[in-house]
């Protein structure tokens, strides 16, 4: 199969872009079209007058991923052509910014597949806070300091907020395991109605790790609980990776915007990955719908 992303795009040095979008579009294959929101799945694929897309694509404002993607899928059931659609945006135009795009989408039942690509922060406008950013971390807007411990609110839990409101398909993935992504993706399309799936996608620049390790943290991350793999299909969850026991404090120490937390924040961490490990689980054990 010849590659849907081509080269040239400007992504930088340990960027999970690449990985996250071709793995996307492995899955899709050529029949389908793009609406992605401004971010950096944008701004390095598609600098005029150039891009790096090998499909249909459209580059749309901020906000509006979900509902230009609405508008695709409308369209197209009304000539009748079975193309499928896919909305794309960062976690600062789907957990902040386009939130209310992504929830009329999935309220409407329109058949589109969200895909929110999460660097945890506005990679692309100066490394500011988004409310997909973990407690304790710096970004440019919640600064560590003498008197701030950095960012003080946890991960807002947008998958299973699109789960709660009615979409039929929802997942959870990382750039550290692309063949997840595909699998994931691939079930999702043959699903008719409103899907979510959130990539995690560890950033060099943001984060301040070193440019080789990003799928190494992308790992720790999973291996830690900090971001567990599932999927939730009819209101159902499914674990579909779990974590390998080691400790957060191994995933925040390997990254330069946690170096200033202490042994009371790394505890505190520590405390919600089982508190949320345990609600998982329970979740699935019981098949009782979210």
């Amino acid at each position: 199969m010849s590659e849907l992303l081509c080269q040239g795009h400007s992504s930088c040095a340990g960027c999970p872009l690449a990985i996250a979008l071709r793995s996307i579009l492995n899955a899709t294959g050529k029949d389908v079209i793009i609406s992605n929101a401004t971010s950096c799945s944008e701004i390095t694929t598609t600098q005029y007058p150039t891009t790096a897309w090998g499909v249909p694509y459209i580059h749309v404002a901020f906000e509006t991923a979900a509902s230009v993607a609405s508008g695709i899928e409308a369209a197209l059931k009304k000539l009748g052509k079975k193309t499928k659609v896919v909305a794309l945006a960062g976690d600062g135009g789907t957990y902040d910014i386009g939130l209310q795009a992504l929830s009329g989408m999935v309220d409407r039942g329109h058949d589109v597949l969200y895909i929110c690509y999460d660097n945890e922060c506005y990679a692309n406008t100066g490394i500011q806070r988004s409310s997909a950013t973990p407690y304790a971390a710096w970004t440019t807007t919640s600064p560590s300091g003498c008197v701030s411990i950095g960012n003080e609110t946890f991960k807002k839990p947008i998958a299973e907020m699109m789960a709660v409101q009615g979409a039929v398909y929802v997942a959870t993935s990382s750039v550290g395991y692309p063949k997840d992504i595909e699998q994931k993706i691939k079930k999702a399309i043959l699903i008719k109605g409103p899907k979510f799936i959130v990539i995690h996608a560890p950033c060099p620049l943001a984060w301040r790790f070193s440019v080789g390790e990003t799928v190494k943290i992308a790992k720790l991350a999973v291996e830690t609980g900090l971001w567990v793999l599932y999927e939730i299909e009819n209101g159902r969850l499914k674990v579909t990776k779990e974590p390998s026991g080691k400790k957060v404090n191994e995933y925040l120490k390997a990254q330069g915007r946690f170096k200033h937390i202490t042994e009371k924040e790394i505890n505190l961490i520590q405390q919600h990955v089982d508190e949320d490990w345990k609600r998982y689980k329970a979740l699935q054990d019981s098949g009782i719908k979210i």
